[in-house]
C-alpha cells in the first residue's frame, strides 16, 4: 500500500502543551521520589502525545471495554510517561498518586503493573517482555475478529501499540517475538521504537551497532525509518501510514534525544536512570517553558489534547456498544457465542474424560492430549500451541486448525523454537481477554521462558504452561534434556501452581484445576514414559488434585510411616508400601501433585493428610530434593536426585540415580530405625524401648 500523508488536523499548540505537561510531571515525580528514569519520558513525550491524542482508541471511564486499543510501554522503566498520560487523559489516577511515585502502596510503582494501576495492560520493565506480550495482544485481536466479524458486522477491530527502547530490541525475546509477528503478518501491531542511541553503560555503539531497520525488514515487518521523534507532524504521518499497512506489523524508528530539554544531561546516559537533580530540573523547566512553581504543574491547556482524544474514544465505545447490542438482538447464535468468550469458563455440565484403572497405563503427556481432545471442541476460547514440539507435547488435537496468514481463525499456534516468545505471547493472549492461552515444550526448556512465567505469576495471569518430558524418565536424550532442578525453581515462583500428576486421572484433574484458576498461571509437568492408572476404589483414595495433596492409599489405623510423592514416582511409593506391609510396617501413601494448592488448604485438612504425630515420612520425586523438607520434617527423608542424569533407557537411569521402590522402602525403614526384615521387637531392642512405645509415642 502506498504511504499516505495524514495532516496534523488539531491545534499544534495543544499537543505541545500536553507534551510539556507530561515532561514536567515526569521530572517532578522522579525528583520527589529521588528515584526513577526521567530520560525516556522527556524523550518520547512528543510521540506519545501524538499517539494518545490522535490515534489511541480508549475510554478512561470504561478502561476495560473489549474493543479498546492496547497500549504497551515495553520500556517500563519510563513508567512516568505512562502515568502522566493516564492522569492527563482522565483515568482514575489522581495527581496525589503521581506525587507518590515509587512510594509504598501507591498506584504508581517503579514499573507499570497490570491490575494494580488502571489503564496498564501488562506488567513491563524486564526489557523485551512488553513487546513480546504485545504480539499476543495482536494475535488475540486477529483471532477474535476472525471468529466474530462478518462483512455486515464488525465488533472486533483494534490496534496494539508499543513504545520500545534500544534495550527492548537488544533482548533476545523481542527478536523471537518479532520474528513470529512478521511470519504471521500481524498488521495491527505498531511499534514506536525510541531510537535514542543511549543505554545505561553509555552510547549504544558500545554493544548495539547492527542496522535495526534492516533487521526488522528481514523479519517481515513494514519499517518507517528516520522519523524525527520530536516532530509531531512526522510522527503523526508515520503512525497513520503504519495503520494502513495491514499485512505486516510496523516498526516506526523515532530518532529522539534522551532527557530532551535538559541542558547538561540530554543525550547522555546520565539522563537514563537517575533523577536530574533539583538544579537541572530547574534549568530544564526554563528551557522547556515550564513554570518552576508549583511543582506538578498542569496548565489549563495541558491536558486538552489528551482529554479530547479520550472523548473521541468514548464516542467510539458508545458506537461499538450499539453495534454489539444490535448483533446480539439480530443473531441469537452470535449472542450465545459471544457470551462463551466473555465468560471463559468450563461449562458446569462438561463431561470430563474418564480413565479406567490400568496397570500399564499411559504417559501423562498422552493423557493430557486425550483431555484436550475433549476440551477443545467445547471451549472455543481455549487456544494453544507448542514451541516446535507438537508431536511430543500432545498439544494439537484433530479438530484444530493452525493459525497462519491465510487462516486467521486457526486456534493452534506453531511458535517455532521460540520458548521465551511463546510464554510472553501466551500471556498477551490471555491478558487481552476473550481467550485463554496454553503452550507446550519440554520441562527442561522452561529455563528459556522463566521471565515470562514469573511475569504471568506476578500479573495473576492464568496462562497454562504445558511441560512434558518432566524427569529422567525421558531416558536416552540424556542429562542435557533431563530436568533435575526445574521443579524446585518453578515452585519457588510465588502464585505459580506447579502440578505434576501421577496418572491419567490426576492429569484430567490437573487441567480442571488449571482452567478453574483465574488469578494465576499453572505449570503442568507431564511424563514421557507410561505410568499406571491407579484403581482408586481399590486403594480407598480420598481426594483430588483440587486440594493439592490427598491420601491415595492408607493403612488401618495410624500409619507407621507416610510415603509421599508426585508424578511418575507415586507408583514407586505404592510398591514400597506393599513391601513394607509384608514386614508389618503400615504405610500411608500421599499423592502431592500440587504443593501450592495443598498449602492453600485449611490447617485441619493439611493435618488430616499429614498428621503431625506421624513424623516418620519419606518423599520420593525424580528431581532435586529442595523444598521437600517442609513436608517430611527433620525426622524424614527424601529420595530424590542431587546430580545430573544419564543417557540410557529410563529404567536404567532410575536405578542408576537411586530412585526406586526399594530405595523408598529402605528410607522408610531408616526413618523408623529398622533394618530390612526386622520385627517390631528387633526394632524396639535397637532403640532401647518397647514396640508399643516406639510406634505410638509423642514423637
Amino acid at each position: 500500500m502506498a504511504e499516505t500523508v495524514r495532516p496534523l488536523d488539531v491545534d499544534k499548540t495543544l499537543l505541545a502543551a500536553a507534551a510539556r505537561t507530561v515532561r514536567g510531571l515526569s521530572m517532578d515525580a522522579v525528583q520527589a521520589a529521588e528515584s526513577g528514569h526521567p530520560g525516556l519520558p522527556l524523550g518520547m513525550a512528543d510521540a506519545a502525545v501524538v499517539l494518545w491524542s490522535r490515534f489511541l482508541k480508549h475510554d478512561p471511564q470504561h478502561p476495560d471495554w473489549p474493543d479498546r486499543d492496547r497500549f504497551v510501554l515495553s520500556a517500563g522503566h519510563g513508567s512516568m510517561l505512562l502515568y502522566s498520560l493516564l492522569h492527563l487523559s482522565g483515568y482514575d489516577l489522581p495527581l496525589e498518586e503521581i506525587k507518590n511515585f515509587r512510594q509504598l502502596g501507591s498506584k504508581t510503582p517503579g514499573h507499570p503493573e497490570v491490575k494494580h494501576t488502571v489503564g496498564v495492560e501488562t506488567t513491563t520493565g524486564p526489557l523485551g517482555q512488553g513487546l513480546a506480550t504485545a504480539v499476543g495482544f495482536a494475535l488475540a485481536e486477529r483471532m477474535l475478529a476472525a471468529r466474530f466479524n462478518t462483512p455486515e458486522r464488525v465488533v472486533v477491530d483494534h490496534y496494539t501499540y508499543v513504545i520500545a527502547s534500544d534495550g527492548d530490541l537488544m533482548e533476545g525475546v523481542s527478536n523471537e517475538a518479532s520474528s513470529l509477528a512478521g511470519h504471521l503478518g500481524l498488521g495491527k501491531l505498531v511499534v514506536l521504537y525510541d531510537d535514542n542511541h543511549i543505554s545505561i553503560d553509555g552510547p549504544t555503539s558500545l554493544a548495539f551497532t547492527e542496522d535495526r531497520a534492516a533487521r526488522y525488514h528481514a523479519l517481515g515487518w513494514h519499517v518507517i525509518d528516520h522519523v524525527d521523534g520530536h516532530d509531531m507532524a512526522a510522527v503523526e504521518e508515520a503512525i497513520g501510514t503504519a495503520r494502513e499497512v495491514l499485512d505486516r506489523p510496523s516498526l516506526i524508528c523515532c530518532r529522539t534525544t534522551i532527557g530532551f530539554g535538559s541542558p547538561n544531561k540530554a543525550g547522555t546516559a546520565g539522563a537514563h536512570g537517575e533523577p536530574l537533580g533539583v538544579a537541572e530540573v530547574a534549568l530544564t523547566k526554563d528551557n522547556l517553558g515550564i513554570p518552576q512553581e508549583p511543582l506538578f504543574y498542569i496548565p489549563e491547556d495541558g491536558a486538552t489534547a489528551l482529554t479530547d482524544g479520550a472523548a473521541r474514544g468514548a464516542e467510539a465505545r458508545e458506537a461499538w456498544e450499539d453495534r454489539l447490542k444490535e448483533a446480539k438482538k439480530d443473531d441469537g447464535d452470535f449472542k450465545a457465542d459471544w457470551g462463551l468468550f466473555e465468560k471463559g469458563a468450563v461449562p458446569a455440565d462438561f463431561a470430563w474424560p474418564a480413565f479406567a484403572p490400568d496397570q500399564k497405563g499411559m504417559a501423562t503427556r498422552a493423557a493430557s492430549g486425550k483431555v484436550l481432545e475433549k476440551l477443545m471442541p467445547a471451549l472455543p476460547w481455549l487456544v494453544g500451541g507448542s514451541a516446535d514440539l507438537t508431536p511430543s507435547n500432545k498439544t494439537l488435537t484433530p479438530d484444530l486448525q493452525s493459525q497462519s496468514v491465510e487462516n486467521h481463525a486457526g486456534r493452534y499456534l506453531h511458535f517455532g523454537v521460540r520458548e521465551h516468545a511463546m510464554g510472553a505471547a501466551l500471556n498477551g493472549l490471555t491478558l487481552h481477554g476473550g481467550l485463554r492461552g496454553y503452550g507446550g515444550t519440554f520441562l527442561i526448556f522452561s529455563d528459556y521462558m522463566k521471565p515470562a512465567i514469573r511475569l504471568a505469576a506476578l500479573m495473576k495471569c492464568p496462562t497454562v504452561f504445558v511441560y512434558t518430558h518432566d524427569s529422567i524418565g525421558l531416558g536416552e536424550d540424556g542429562p542435557t534434556h533431563q530436568p533435575v532442578e526445574q521443579l524446585a525453581g518453578l515452585r519457588a515462583i510465588p502464585n505459580l501452581h506447579v502440578v505434576r500428576p501421577a496418572d491419567a486421572v490426576e492429569t484430567m484433574e490437573a487441567w480442571r484445576h488449571a482452567l478453574a484458576r483465574t488469578d494465576g498461571p499453572t505449570a503442568l509437568a507431564l511424563t514421557r514414559q507410561n505410568v499406571p492408572t491407579f484403581d482408586r476404589e481399590a486403594l480407598g483414595a480420598t481426594g483430588t488434585v483440587e486440594k493439592g495433596a490427598y491420601v491415595l492409599a492408607d493403612s488401618d489405623g495410624t500409619p507407621d510411616v507416610i510415603l509421599m510423592g508426585t508424578g511418575s514416582e507415586v507408583h514407586l511409593a505404592l510398591e514400597a508400601r506393599e513391601t513394607l506391609a509384608a514386614e508389618g510396617i503400615a504405610a500411608r501413601v500421599v499423592s502431592m501433585p500440587c504443593w501450592e494448592a495443598f498449602d492453600d488448604q485449611t490447617e485441619a485438612y493439611r493435618r488430616k493428610v499429614l498428621p503431625p504425630d506421624v513424623r516418620a515420612r519419606v518423599a520420593v520425586e525424580a528431581a532435586s530434593p529442595m523444598g521437600w523438607g517442609r513436608y517430611v520434617g527433620l525426622d524424614g527423608a527424601v529420595v530424590g536426585i542431587d546430580r545430573f542424569g544419564e543417557s540410557a533407557p529410563y529404567e536404567e537411569v532410575y536405578a542408576q540415580v537411586g530412585v526406586t521402590a526399594q530405595a523408598v522402602a529402605d528410607a522408610a525403614r531408616h526413618v523408623l530405625g529398622r533394618r530390612a526384615g526386622a520385627t517390631d521387637e528387633d526394632a524396639a531392642e535397637e532403640k532401647g524401648g518397647t514396640p508399643e512405645s516406639d510406634r505410638g509415642g509423642e514423637d
